[in-house]
């Protein structure tokens, strides 16, 4: 008896760039900065990808753009709902407000406030559940079948992959001698689309995946070779605090992605105040990810390597700062 492995999707370097063409005609590329300091740390070339400085916040627009690009009329029609811990929620709301569609996202109790103040000035009905995002999500599912609406996964969905992944384009476009790309994981959109456009371009770029070692859900998932749900998470970065990674996400970073390192949140929120004081850049935690992977020298690659480093969102819990204590 033979066990039927599910295939890797197939996104191609056209795809991305037809997404790219959709994308940009409301997103912004985004540009590469650079930090003396943080190359002198780490011994490499480094560029951070300043995606805070996108619409929205975040590269979460991205995807949805693209989607809501190859949805039907019938669809649009009926309008969309997506789940949220708030990056996905702002994505999916401007995108919606870009295209004049209605849109209800269902975002954490606990969700930050100004994610969810930003979601609704950007016209969608936000309706709040649950405390992670997949009690979130399972209200998100119910209401899709109670209103008749169109469900957009804020990362397990090959056209909101092919979205994000207009990110990795760019990287290659504005530094196409990189040879390392570090990339934060929550429940793994923006690294399978990035890492899959980057081994488009050139498939020798080693693509370095970063999780929180308190809720490491895809780490534990290709260690397995098969999606696993994580018994409890004690992650409290929203865009990384995900017990069940996506299916295609899954068979993608299992393919496309060289290695996965893990560090605990505090170190995370280190990385936090260093990119702020150093770098003058404000981030939010899942952002902060692949840059303290570089500060605690999880990122193995020779010296002078050209690194560049995703610096995925803005959107900061400023409340959750106020209440930390580093040491």
């Amino acid at each position: 008896m033979t066990t039927e492995v599910a295939a890797v999707p197939q996104i191609t370097l056209q795809d991305f760039q037809e997404a790219a063409e959709v994308v940009h005609a409301f997103a912004y590329h985004t540009p590469l900065l650079t930090s003396r300091l943080l190359n002198e740390r780490t011994g490499f070339d480094v560029r951070l990808k300043a995606e805070m400085f996108q619409k929205g916040g975040s590269f979460k627009l991205r995807g949805p753009l693209n989607k809501f690009h190859h949805m039907t009329p019938e669809q649009r029609e009926r309008g969309v709902i997506c789940s949220s811990a708030g990056n996905h929620a702002q994505g999916v709301a401007l995108a919606a407000a870009f295209n004049k569609v209605n849109a209800v996202v269902v975002m954490a109790t606990n969700a930050t406030q100004s994610k969810v103040d930003a979601t609704r000035a950007y016209g969608a009905e936000v309706v709040q559940h649950g405390m992670i995002w997949d009690e979130a999500n399972e209200k998100a599912k119910q209401l899709t079948q109670e209103r008749g609406l169109t469900y957009i996964h804020p990362f397990d969905d090959i056209q909101l992959i092919t979205g994000q992944g207009t990110l990795g384009l760019e990287i290659y476009q504005d530094f196409p001698d990189v040879d390392v790309a570090v990339v934060g994981i929550g429940g793994g959109g923006l690294i399978s689309g990035v890492a899959t456009a980057l081994k488009a371009c050139n498939p020798k770029i080693k693509i370095i995946g970063v999780e929180s070692s308190d809720g490491p859900g895809m780490k534990r998932s290709v260690e397995a070779g098969r999606v696993v749900t994580l018994d409890k998470i004690d992650c409290i970065i929203d865009g990384l605090r995900v017990k069940r990674v996506g299916e295609h996400t899954f068979r993608i970073v299992q393919h496309y992605v060289d290695d996965i390192v893990t560090l605990p949140d505090t170190d995370i929120f280190d990385a936090m105040v260093w990119i702020m004081s150093h770098c003058k850049l404000v981030v939010e935690g899942a952002a902060a990810a692949p840059v303290a992977a570089l500060l605690q020298g999880l990122v193995k690659a020779p010296a002078g390597s050209k690194v560049a480093c995703v610096l995925s969102g803005g959107n900061v819990n400023l409340e959750q700062i106020r209440h930390l204590r580093w040491n």
